[in-house]
């Protein structure tokens, strides 16, 4: 476990999973919404989103956590040695962005840019969640059953299957 793509639809805990998995696993983690937004929520220029992901794959080692575009997306999980797939029932994923939005008007949540605009970015979360479930969340999940073959393979279906995750981890580096 030297790469690793850490994605799913929205709302599902990816970056939180990302964290304590690169503590675990001592791999750099990446937080896509960090390398395209910039403090206030403020979009790069996808030249430069591009070029800074690129690099990032280029590197021996790394944790990646989030959707970043589709043209980015593929070029990654191919890249990527293990492959953790958060796909959790849709409902979970609204009522997790709804807690982010409610926790978030106290506190950022965690891997968002500095000073994000939590309403905006809720609305757009609540957007992409249709959208995920509806044209990439069968693609996703072709993938993944395609790359079992050729990489590591996690695929979380369930709330309770994330620790089950961290425990296996645990257990592999020890």
């Amino acid at each position: 476990m030297k790469k690793v793509a850490v994605f799913g639809n929205a709302g599902g805990g990816k970056s939180t999973l990302s964290k304590r998995l690169s503590e675990i696993a001592g791999l750099p983690l990446y937080v896509l919404d960090k390398v395209q937004y910039r403090s206030g929520g403020i979009k790069v220029p996808e030249e430069e989103y591009k070029r800074a992901h690129q690099e990032i794959l280029q590197a021996d080692r790394w944790i990646i956590d989030g959707f970043g575009s589709i043209e980015t997306l593929w070029p990654r999980l191919d890249a990527a040695d293990t492959l953790v797939y958060v796909d959790l029932p849709l409902s979970v994923h609204f009522w997790w962005v709804t807690k982010r939005l409610l926790a978030g008007k106290i506190k950022p949540p965690a891997g968002w840019p500095e000073n994000s605009p939590i309403l905006k970015s809720s609305i757009s979360s609540y957007r992409a969640l249709w959208l995920c479930q509806k044209y990439l969340t069968p693609q996703y999940r072709e993938y993944i059953d395609r790359a079992q073959n050729t990489k590591r393979v996690y695929h979380i279906k369930y709330v309770k299957q994330i620790s089950q995750f961290f425990a296996s981890i645990e257990n592999e580096i020890q």
